[in-house]
């Protein structure tokens, strides 16, 4: 390391936080003040809480929910056209087919 560039290191640098908590750390500076610390952040403490600004958590559920249905609904006509062995109208999609011999193969 170069001399007279760096600047003075205080390994017993304490730190304040808004909270109350009093800790030590490594740093350039022999106090600090700081508004949030590990001891009382929400996510480090568990008490962290999801805002749902506009009912987005519930959007995103009822989404998943409704996925969820359509596929097995697809998964329902699929094993229907397959125990009925009836040629549909339009040409199946590559799914489809594959879908269709696994459900023959598990007979």
């Amino acid at each position: 390391m170069k001399k007279d560039i760096h600047p003075q290191y205080y390994p017993k640098a304490k730190v304040k936080c808004a909270c109350g908590n009093i800790f030590t750390v490594g740093a350039t500076k022999e106090t600090m003040a700081v508004e949030i610390c590990s001891h009382c952040h929400p996510f480090y403490t568990g008490t962290e809480k999801l805002l749902d600004i506009a009912g987005r958590v519930e959007k995103f559920r009822t989404r998943q929910e409704a996925a969820k249905k359509s596929a097995s609904r697809r998964s329902a006509s699929v094993k229907s056209v397959a125990k009925k062995k009836v040629k549909t109208t339009r040409p199946l999609h590559k799914s489809e087919k594959g879908a269709i011999k696994k459900t023959l193969k598990k007979k």
